[in-house]
């Protein structure tokens, strides 16, 4: 029966790729019933990580941050001229009833659903054991940040869902951004306190400790933070037993990876696939390549350089269509032999986080040594410790290239850095169709029905 009540908790919330509502929740089991053993929670927690893979923000395919943002910020085009939604995303002209933008939004607060039941039923139950109660609810406040971070960015003021209690979140007002930093905050404070060093199942598709402290170092470079990022990205970097930048590109997506921190893994989510999302949706297909959507745009494969073998290794061509794609995963054809993971933090973000947080800090030298370690692996010129024409604006800018070419369709980074960083009007400078307000996606426009109270970003 147990099994059973688990498999209604995850599949009452199943979504395809273009999910755009969440199921009511009359069809969700009660916490107390799922969380009445051991065994019972673990099955029940496992079931949101199993969730990331098919839900739509967090997938890596069609309507994942990954995908939209990277249209969004030109590294990618679309290559359908009858794909309306996706050339909204591309040309700035979102509209609020855009199915794309409203299963990135749906599909984002229907996890943060199921981590509040699961604390819900945690903090409800007295059947699990302490230790494993405290661990579990580390790993679910984890991703409820993790799912925060998106909606604020890519968002801004948005509704902030702590409970399950339907007709309370139906109501909701937006949310002030740091009103959700806050929490996001909390959140992680808190699994950083209950989570253990090690991964679960020794596998790093679970959150850890460090998987917490990465997400918590990207935080505080977006406030600014300098200080903390530095702390915690240094954390990740110091822990060489575990984590390593690998000497091989070719490696670095493969499951369980050296410097992986945390991934997302296809296996347990009820699709059929043994490959990722990514590899279904960036490599062209052997035989029927026209069902790809989108490719490398000109743009961005312009400014790399051919001699990075980031470049020799993570971009490929496809000369039936004459396109560059995304090559940082290979393979979208396994059928019983699954070998990559979805990459969602790594360590080489944290050595860029802390490049830059060191460079904000005027610790130019400490943020060269960083920012080397990513330039000797790619097999580029590094940076000179004595070079006075190096300065702290300079060396920002240069870490800001590095972050577009490093981590280049993975999880919308060039779009929310030039956000972030306030390069966004400039980088659309003399593209007509662009306006600030569209830093912002829109709230969908089914929510704004269904709750009057939601206030819809400026511009739309």
């Amino acid at each position: 029966m147990k099994y059973i009540i688990i498999s209604l908790l995850c599949l009452s919330l199943w979504a395809c790729e273009d999910f755009v509502e969440i199921d009511p929740p009359n069809t969700i089991v009660t916490s107390e019933v799922v969380f009445d053993s051991d065994e019972t929670a673990l099955s029940a927690v496992k079931g949101i990580y199993n969730q990331l893979y098919p839900r739509a923000f967090s997938s890596g395919g069609e309507n994942s941050v990954t995908v939209l943002a990277g249209l969004s910020a030109h590294t990618l085009t679309n290559l359908r001229v009858t794909n309306l939604d996706y050339i909204e995303f591309k040309d700035h002209a979102l509209m609020p009833d855009n199915i794309r933008n409203t299963a990135l939004w749906s599909s984002a607060y229907n996890i943060i659903y199921m981590c509040n039941s699961a604390l819900e039923g945690i903090r409800n139950s007295s059947a699990i054991n302490e230790e494993l109660a405290q661990h579990l609810e580390g790993e679910v406040r984890f991703i409820r940040a993790f799912s925060f971070f998106y909606l604020v960015n890519l968002y801004g003021e948005v509704p902030l869902t702590l409970t399950t209690n339907y007709q309370l979140n139906a109501g909701l007002e937006n949310s002030s951004t740091e009103a959700v930093y806050e929490q996001i905050l909390l959140d992680l404070e808190l699994a950083l306190a209950q989570l253990p060093l090690s991964y679960r199942e020794n596998d790093r598709i679970y959150a850890n400790y460090y998987a917490a402290s990465a997400l918590m170092s990207r935080v505080y470079v977006y406030l600014e933070n300098w200080q903390q990022a530095d702390f915690y990205s240094t954390q990740l970097i110091n822990n060489s037993d575990s984590y390593a930048l690998e000497e091989d590109l070719d490696d670095v997506f493969l499951a369980n990876s050296n410097e992986a921190i945390w991934q997302i893994t296809p296996r347990g989510s009820g699709s059929s696939m043994t490959y990722t999302n990514e590899g279904g949706t960036f490599l062209f297909h052997p035989v029927l390549s026209s069902l790809t959507r989108v490719a490398l745009s000109n743009e961005f494969v312009s400014n790399l350089d051919t001699n990075d073998l980031r470049y020799q290794h993570w971009v490929g061509y496809h000369s039936g269509t004459e396109n560059y794609y995304a090559h940082k995963y290979k393979d979208r054809s396994s059928i019983d032999n699954l070998t990559e993971y979805s990459m969602v933090l790594r360590l080489a973000e944290q050595y860029l986080i802390r490049a830059e947080a060191r460079a904000r800090q005027n610790d130019v030298q400490g943020a060269i040594a960083d920012l080397n370690m990513i330039k000797n692996r790619a097999g580029i010129d590094l940076l000179s410790t004595s070079d006075p024409a190096i300065t702290q604006q300079t060396l920002l800018e240069e870490i800001l290239e590095e972050r577009k070419v490093e981590l280049f369709t993975e999880w919308g980074h060039r779009w929310l850095d030039l956000k972030r960083t306030g390069n966004i009007d400039d980088f659309f400078e003399g593209d007509s169709n662009w306006e600030t307000n569209d830093m912002l996606y829109p709230i969908p426009e089914n929510d704004l029905i269904t709750n009057p109270n939601l206030l819809q970003n400026p511009g739309y």
